[in-house]
C-alpha cells in the first residue's frame, strides 16, 4: 500500500496530555495513518511544514467506542479501531504550533460604514 504525504498525517491529538507534552517537551502528538512508519512520518512533515525532525516515537492504541473495555457479548468479541499515534520531537530552533492554531477564535470582519448612509 502506497502512502501520499497528505496521507500519513491525519491530525493533531487536541487532549489535555498532547497539549501539556506541547507545552512543556516541545513535543507534537499527531494521530497517523496505521500503516505508516517512522521514516514516513519524518518525511512528510519535513515536507509539509517545512521543519527539521529530531526523533519520531509511535505507539498503536486499541480504541473502544465508550468505555474502553472490550466487551464480549455472547460468542463473538467486537472488532476494534487501532488508533496510531507519533510522538515528534522537532529539532533544536524549529517550532510548530498546532494548538494555538487549534484553539484560536476565527478572524472577524469589521464592517465598513459606506459614506452616503442616512440613519
Amino acid at each position: 500500500m502506497e502512502l501520499s504525504v497528505y496521507d500519513v498525517i491525519k491530525g493533531p491529538i487536541l487532549s489535555d496530555k498532547a497539549q501539556r507534552i506541547n507545552r512543556d517537551l516541545k513535543q507534537l502528538a499527531l494521530e497517523v495513518h496505521v500503516a505508516a512508519t517512522k521514516p514516513m512520518i519524518r518525511n512528510a512533515l519535513e515536507k509539509l511544514f517545512n521543519v527539521k525532525v529530531a526523533e519520531v516515537r509511535t505507539a498503536i492504541r486499541k480504541y473502544t467506542p465508550g468505555r474502553g473495555v472490550s466487551r464480549r457479548r455472547r460468542v463473538s468479541v467486537p472488532t476494534l479501531k487501532k488508533m496510531k499515534l507519533a510522538y515528534v520531537t522537532l529539532a533544536k530552533g524549529q517550532s510548530l504550533s498546532l494548538f494555538e492554531q487549534a484553539g484560536a477564535p476565527p478572524a472577524v470582519e469589521e464592517k465598513k460604514e459606506s459614506a452616503g448612509s442616512n440613519e
